[in-house]
């Protein structure tokens, strides 16, 4: 974590920061997304009360003076009314504003039970908003054939094994930006550090071990700032989650799969709808895959298939037929006993 990115936050919060960095573990995406959350709460807080300096911009308001006492006057009502800005001021979806929502909530919890600094947490009963569940977006075997087919340019084999490492084993992005030299191993497994740094291990098939040789026969090796990272960008650094993003954004509009909502987790989705929809695998080695710690999460997979055979059902041209009358009710219309 780089302690230099949030020297702007209230001496409480970079120490929670802190915690949740070397005790709790958490990555540092996850570290990143609680400053930001935490960040703008505060100052709504600040703005809402009208703390802030005339005309300054919301981006640009101090809330480095934030202390103790400021923290303990911060009610429920103060929290649903954030979430309420949130929603109308910075269109956050539910998912959004329940991950802002979560963000307040522990670090009140940290508060009055790690350090026992309020004598009573008023987060304690915060409600988050309440997110519909939806089927996850993938692509289709042939679109991930065609996602891989147009992988080109400079940096061929090192975006080539990036996408074939999501669509093959199912990392999330900060799995992947994390990977070593020496996770991949001699024995054609890979090691993952996944979330809370929960480590698993995943077997690489073919394309997977394919793609890894060519891209290590031509990964750079002098000048290469992070040495032990597996992927290095064009500054000789590990690569960034964003410009993996990038990667992936561009080569899927490449092939013709822009503006449909896909991205970087979407492969993660997608190998884990294509190992069980055509690899007839159990959906409790997917969750061992994916590193999920609930099954229910993994399970949402078997529901991918479920709404597949019902539009296939629904897409056969027999489908709008109706019936033809009962015999006995066409007797009826006409009274015979026929």
């Amino acid at each position: 974590m780089k302690q230099s990115e949030f020297t702007d936050l209230p001496k409480l919060v970079q120490d929670y920061l802190n915690y949740l960095d070397v005790v709790k573990n958490k990555s540092e995406l996850t570290v990143s997304e609680y400053a930001l959350d935490l960040r703008t709460f505060f100052r709504y807080l600040m703005f809402s009360r009208g703390l802030a300096e005339p005309d300054t911009a919301f981006e640009q308001i101090d809330i480095s003076g934030v202390n103790l006492d400021f923290i303990k006057t911060v009610t429920l009502n103060d929290t649903y009314a954030f979430l309420g800005y949130c929603r109308r001021n910075r269109s956050n979806d539910a998912a959004s504003r329940a991950r802002k929502a979560v963000a307040i909530r522990r670090f009140f919890v940290y508060l009055s039970q790690n350090l026992r600094l309020i004598d009573e947490n008023p987060m304690q009963n915060l409600e988050l908003p309440k997110i519909n569940k939806t089927l996850p977006k993938y692509l289709t075997l042939e679109q991930s054939v065609d996602l891989l087919a147009c992988v080109d340019g400079k940096f061929r084999e090192r975006d080539y094994c990036i996408i074939t490492l999501f669509l093959n084993c199912g990392l999330r992005l900060s799995e992947l930006v994390g990977l070593n030299l020496t996770d991949i191993r001699s024995d054609d497994t890979m090691r993952i550090m996944g979330k809370g740094g929960k480590e698993r291990i995943i077997y690489l098939n073919d394309a997977c071990k394919s793609a890894l040789n060519r891209y290590l026969n031509v990964r750079p090796r002098d000048g290469v700032k992070d040495r032990e990272a597996l992927f290095i960008s064009r500054q000789m650094r590990r690569m960034n989650p964003r410009s993996v993003e990038v990667v992936v954004t561009n080569f899927l509009k490449k092939s013709g799969l822009e503006g449909q909502g896909y991205s970087a987790h979407k492969l993660r989705h997608t190998a884990a709808t294509l190992m069980y929809q055509h690899g007839d695998v159990d959906v409790l080695l997917i969750q061992k895959i994916l590193g999920h710690a609930n099954l229910s999460t993994t399970e949402i997979y078997t529901h991918v298939a479920n709404e597949q055979l019902r539009k296939a059902t629904e897409a056969n041209p027999l489908s709008a037929l109706s019936p033809p009358p009962d015999a006995t009710d066409k007797n009826r219309e006409t009274g015979s006993d026929e």
